[in-house]
């Protein structure tokens, strides 16, 4: 694998009481402390250099996106006309249909998509609606604003097949989304067109986007209402208990330097298992020696859990320190008491401190599935970010 610290614990055997053993790791992973079952934890991660080997550019982020000269009606409102320069980037009322000329159309198999109210009022003093489009790369962009009184799985549909027909493209294999609320809207537009919806938080370029536009878009938009709460706020529901073919049998808290973790990104492609991220394109500048905090589980059964872990969508991991366990987010809001630890003043430092170099990380962190936690090869490996939800 590439070097790492790390603390082992073995992870809560449905089968079998659990239990804690001396370990000394020659993984090349590095530890903070001794393995666990999946119901113990150990594991202290270095953070003393996190404050300063990452930076977020929101500047090179907003770059990315591209917007055109194509205004919605029902979205502008009627009071005095808004004073803009003649560059398209000032107007706030403008909507956008973009595709890099140098993309391939039918490269373009996975959208991310969200169908949502904004925090704008139209000439009757109705919310406006927004259907927002990309594909992870910001290839493809696609905003446009619809009335309050017309959003069903219909529109929805029409809107999609209008992109395909506007820019050239072959409809999507595949349509991520992360509201539930909308889940029946949109699955019901998806199946019509015969694309597969996955419900899941990894629309991350969607939820950058989002963010951007909140604070360069709507709230310069003249109908932005200040202080308007989002209509549809993200689940976050009690957590439940781990499914048994989820079941690991150790794990530990382990960090990793992010040249170590770029190498296991390139290996994802030999590797039927995980999931990566295009950090670059996010906005992320990480230093190569920056140290990411990451999960990692050993079973012997590493290739079938690895196998469940890929239909899930892993979204992220949290460590809850008053209740002393790891909570496991998946899909659009399925959250996984994923494992349980003694809360000892030890063990609560060490999840503390956990916490505290994801966050350092700006909510970068990995799950890494092996063998056995000595092995440098993992079975799989996710690439994990952690952000807040939208402002909308």
């Amino acid at each position: 694998m590439a070097t790492l610290s790390f603390h082992h614990t073995q992870f809560r055997d449905p089968s079998s009481s659990s239990s804690s053993s001396s370990y000394k790791p020659t993984s090349l992973f590095s530890y903070s402390s001794q393995p666990t079952q999946f119901s113990c934890t150990t594991a202290t991660p270095a953070t003393a250099h996190h404050h300063h080997i990452l930076s977020i550019t929101n500047q090179s982020k907003r770059h990315r996106f591209h917007p055109i000269n194509s205004v919605s009606e029902s979205s502008v409102s009627e009071a005095d006309p808004i004073e803009v320069d003649d560059q398209v980037d000032d107007d706030p009322t403008a909507e956008m249909s973009y595709l890099d000329p140098a993309t391939q159309p039918d490269s373009i198999v996975e959208w991310e998509l969200d169908f949502c109210s904004r925090p704008i009022l139209d000439i009757r003093g109705k919310k406006i609606w927004e259907l927002v489009v990309c594909d992870n790369s910001l290839s493809l962009q696609y905003t446009k604003y619809f009335p309050n009184n017309v959003i069903n799985s219909v529109t929805l549909k029409n809107a999609i097949a209008a992109i395909c027909d506007e820019l050239g493209l072959p409809l999507p294999q595949k349509i991520r989304f992360f509201r539930s609320q909308l889940q029946t809207i949109i699955t019901k537009a998806c199946k019509e067109l015969n694309i597969k919806p996955i419900p899941s938080k990894r629309c991350l370029s969607l939820l950058l986007w989002l963010e951007e536009r909140y604070e360069t878009i709507y709230q310069r938009h003249p109908g932005f209402q200040k202080g308007s709460k989002p209509l549809m706020a993200l689940d976050n529901p009690f957590p439940m208990e781990l499914p048994e073919n989820l079941f690991g049998e150790r794990w530990a808290f382990v960090q990793l330097p992010y040249s170590a973790v770029q190498e296991e990104i390139l290996s994802l492609d030999k590797s039927a298992f995980g999931a990566t991220l295009d950090l670059d394109l996010l906005g992320y500048e990480i230093d190569e020696k920056a140290l990411i905090p990451g999960l990692a589980v050993a079973t012997s059964r590493a290739k079938p859990l690895a196998a469940w872990m890929n239909g899930l969508e892993v979204s992220s991991i949290e460590a809850d320190t008053g209740k002393g366990s790891l909570i496991l987010s998946v899909g659009l809001s399925t959250r996984y008491t994923y494992a349980t630890y003694t809360k000892t003043p030890e063990m609560t430092s060490e999840a503390e401190a956990w916490e505290a170099a994801k966050k350092a990380s700006g909510g970068l962190h990995f799950l890494a599935i092996q063998e056995d936690l000595d092995s440098d090869d993992c079975v799989g490996f996710w690439l994990l970010l952690d952000l807040p939800p939208p402002p909308v």
